[in-house]
């Protein structure tokens, strides 16, 4: 038996690059003339488990095809995350929309305190402390975009204190 993360390739078994989850399909339809056109709209978010991160929204007119689309979204999204410890480096608190996201850093061993949407991005970001709270809204796109917009000001502030040192030396 082979673990679900590695798929076969000739004689050899290869390793994903990205592990995905799919945390929301949804049935939409659109009203035309003659009718209601069907389809499905997929959110997925993607990781590595070593830092990367990224989340994808598409729509097709089945689900592997939305599924498909979103994946390939979510690839040309991918950021970096800041971790230290195996936790963020402070609490940020981040407003998108109507959703609001509340991260906290949490001691070693603690594990992932968070709701669906929030664990799902954090948990392939490879935060293995972490302690969140969803207010506002309930929209599960809503608080997963809150939640990767959080975790990309960790990467932002990593990245302005290197671009700093480097203009420093210079």
């Amino acid at each position: 038996m082979r673990p679900r993360d590695q798929k076969r390739d000739g004689r050899e078994f290869v390793k994903r690059e990205f592990e995905t989850k799919v945390v929301e399909i949804k049935r939409v339809t659109r009203v035309v003339a003659g009718g209601k056109r069907m389809r499905f709209r997929a959110l997925v978010v993607i990781g590595d488990r070593n830092g990367r991160v990224g989340i994808g929204l598409k729509k097709g007119t089945d689900v592997a095809e939305a599924v498909a689309k979103a994946t390939s979204q979510a690839k040309k999204t991918m950021v970096r995350v800041l971790i230290k410890e195996g936790t963020i480096p402070h609490a940020v608190k981040l407003k998108y929309k109507a959703a609001v996201v509340f991260l906290k850093p949490a001691r070693t061993g603690s594990g992932i305190t968070a709701g669906g949407p929030v664990r799902a991005v954090v948990n392939l970001a490879g935060i293995k402390n972490i302690s969140s709270k969803m207010l506002g809204a309930s929209n599960k796109v809503s608080n997963v975009r809150a939640t990767f917009e959080a975790l990309k000001t960790f990467k932002n502030k990593e990245s302005e204190i290197t671009n700093q040192g480097q203009s420093l030396n210079s």
